[in-house]
C-alpha cells in the first residue's frame, strides 16, 4: 500500500498564514498537518509516501517521502496534482488532500474496504458544517449513496438537504484494479477533452478539473465507487476562520469531539 499526499495548494483563503509557507505546513495543534497526515501513515502500516508539492515546495520539509512537483500549480487542480506523481500510480494505493487530517480509525477502515475504489464520506458533517458555516449550504456538496452502500453522485452544489447524504472529504482508496481503471478513463477523458469541451467538467478546462468531477466520471462510466462511512474523526483546515476556530477548541478541551488530537 502506497500513500499520496496532494499538497500543491496555495492556501489563498489562510493568508497570512500562508504568505511564506504552503497550506500543509502550516501548524495545527503543535504540529504542521502534513506531519500529522504522515504520523496516521505510518501508525497504519504506509511507509511508502509520495507528496506533490506546488506552492512555496521548498519550504516542505518531511523525511523519507518521496516529493513531485505540480509545475503548473497554479493553474491545475487536484486532478492534475495526482497524476504529476503517475509513476507511482500502481495499485493498492491511498490519496488524500493535503488540508485535511485524520484519525488513524478513518485511515483504517478505508484500508479495510475491499472494493476497487473507495471513498471516506462523513456522515454526521451537519454537525461540524454548522460550526464552520453560518448556512452549511454555502460549502456542502451533494452525496447521494444507493441502498448497497455505492456513490450515485456526489461533488455538485445543491439548494435542497435532502441530496446530501454525507460528505466528502478527500481521502481515498484504489485497489491494483481500480487504479488501472483511474489510469485508463483518466487517459480517455484527456482525449477527448482535448479536441473538444472538458468532458469532466464544461463549465472550466480540463486541467482544473476537481477530484470529485472526475469521481462521478468514473461512476458515469460504470465503476462502482463505495462510500465508507465515518462519523466525524477528521478536520479541514480550508480558511483563516477553520484555524481560529480549532485552536480555540484546542485550548477549550473541546475539538476532541470533532478530532481526537494524539
Amino acid at each position: 500500500m502506497k500513500g499520496i499526499i496532494l499538497a500543491a495548494g496555495q492556501g489563498v483563503r489562510l493568508r497570512p498564514l500562508t504568505n511564506t509557507i504552503p497550506k500543509c505546513m502550516v501548524n495545527l495543534f503543535g504540529k504542521p498537518i502534513i506531519e500529522w497526515q504522515i504520523n496516521t501513515f505510518y501508525n497504519c502500516g504506509i511507509r511508502d509516501i509520495s507528496v506533490v508539492t506546488g506552492y512555496k515546495s521548498e519550504k516542505i520539509i518531511s523525511p523519507n517521502v518521496s516529493f513531485f512537483h505540480n509545475k503548473s500549480y497554479k493553474t491545475t487542480n487536484m486532478l492534475e496534482s495526482l497524476f504529476c506523481v503517475r509513476e507511482k500510480l500502481t495499485g493498492p494505493i491511498v490519496v488524500s488532500y493535503g488540508d485535511i487530517v485524520f484519525e488513524d480509525k478513518i485511515l483504517k477502515k478505508i484500508l479495510e474496504s475491499k472494493e476497487d475504489i473507495s471513498v471516506i464520506v462523513d456522515k454526521n458533517w451537519k454537525r461540524y458544517w454548522k460550526l464552520r458555516f453560518s448556512n452549511i449550504l454555502d460549502d456542502a456538496e451533494s452525496m447521494i449513496i444507493d441502498d448497497e452502500g455505492f456513490i450515485q453522485n456526489l461533488g455538485q452544489k445543491v439548494h435542497n438537504i435532502e441530496k446530501i447524504c454525507g460528505q466528502y472529504i478527500g481521502l481515498m482508496k484504489f485497489s491494483s484494479k481500480g487504479v488501472n481503471t483511474m489510469l485508463e478513463l483518466y487517459d480517455k477523458a484527456k482525449l477527448q477533452s482535448n479536441s473538444n469541451q472538458n468532458i469532466l467538467n464544461a463549465k472550466i478546462p480540463f486541467e482544473k478539473s476537481y477530484m470529485t468531477d472526475f469521481l462521478q466520471y468514473l461512476i458515469n462510466n460504470g465503476q462502482k465507487i463505495k462510500a465508507v462511512e465515518i462519523k466525524n474523526g477528521w478536520l479541514e483546515l480550508d480558511s483563516i476562520n477553520d484555524y481560529n476556530l480549532y485552536h480555540k477548541m484546542y485550548e477549550e478541551g473541546k475539538i476532541m469531539n470533532f478530532y481526537k488530537v494524539n
